[in-house]
């Protein structure tokens, strides 16, 4: 039995599709992104005194692609097991009916299909499966993916204050920002927990809406577990970045490397296609090597998205069986 008073799933805004405007932004974001990486990929073709498609013929044609295909496949898999954590952790912080992990996983898994095309609408096909599988009313799945996506945001900021702290002498001038940043996400941080704990306007009424029940109930122990969960993602993808680098032919290392993983990783949240804002920080970070970068950001994110898409379709079938069984 579902909750018939709650919402449907595709009512939250977990789900919501993005509007005629913002579907305009990006596809300008992109735009911009292709022709600043036309601009640089002819240059540096031009240089050696090679066409645009010769120069990156050679440029594929120079991976190590064996080696680094069953490294990015370990870490495929690596990733969707701390994913999948995460998400049942905060599930079952914030919903009356405790969910097991191996009840997410096909679901997990089936939902990075749809985040092909948006990461949101995944999250509400989450909420959907949630709701008629486990009867947990879509609103309270849909404030639990709300609450994952804000801490997102923290979790990569503060990632990037620590590589900052380790590695500053070492990074462009345009990281000076980052101290600023990190201080300001701190004090939004604060504020937002202080307001949901009612010792900031206690007579608003805002906090009370159901969509934001997770975070009535978060305590600061919630955000710093979610960073501790999410983290060996992170970790593990400064490791296995700095060897795929090494196979795509630029020398790297992970100290070099890991202050600018949280900043890329900003740019692919960016809902623009084959990862175009990701890929063009790449090349911006590192303006030695554009050919090298301009493929590994284009494969390295795709990649990612695509194989995490083929889990899906291997825990579909049950995925489906348990909705069909429902």
């Amino acid at each position: 039995m579902t909750d018939a008073s709650a919402p449907a799933p595709s009512d939250t805004p977990a789900a919501r599709k993005p509007s005629a405007l913002q579907r305009l932004v990006f596809l300008a974001v992109t735009a911009l992104c292709f022709v600043f990486l036309y601009l640089r990929l002819s240059g540096a073709a031009a240089r050696e005194g090679l066409s645009l498609v010769h120069y990156m013929t050679r440029v594929f044609s120079n991976v190590d692609w064996v080696p680094w295909l069953g490294l990015m496949l370990a870490y495929s898999g690596f990733y969707f097991l701390v994913d999948t954590r995460v998400t049942t952790s905060a599930l079952n912080w914030f919903l009356e009916k405790q969910i097991r992990y191996r009840d997410i996983l096909p679901i997990r898994a089936s939902a990075y299909i749809i985040s092909i095309f948006s990461e949101q609408i995944g999250k509400g096909a989450m909420a959907y499966y949630l709701n008629r599988r486990h009867a947990v009313p879509g609103w309270e799945v849909g404030s639990v993916m709300l609450f994952i996506m804000f801490c997102e945001v923290f979790y990569l900021l503060t990632w990037a204050g620590i590589g900052y702290v380790f590695s500053r002498e070492r990074l462009p001038e345009a990281f000076g920002l980052v101290p600023w940043l990190v201080l300001g996400g701190a004090v939004v941080l604060v504020a937002w927990i202080a307001y949901f704990r009612g010792l900031v306007l206690p007579g608003s009424g805002l906090r009370d809406k159901r969509i934001l029940h997770a975070f009535r109930m978060a305590r600061p122990w919630h955000y710093a577990a979610f960073l501790v969960l999410r983290s060996p993602a992170l970790i593990g993808a400064g490791v296995v970045y700095t060897i795929a680098l090494r196979l795509f032919g630029v020398p790297a290392s992970f100290f070099t490397l890991f202050p600018y993983l949280p900043v890329i990783f900003f740019a692919a949240t960016v809902p623009t296609p084959m990862r175009a804002a990701a890929i063009t920080s790449w090349v911006i970070l590192f303006p030695d090597n554009v050919g090298q970068m301009a493929a590994f950001g284009f494969v390295q994110h795709n990649f990612f998205v695509l194989f995490n898409a083929l889990l899906g379709l291997l825990f579909w079938p049950r995925a489906r069986r348990e909705l069909l069984d429902k």
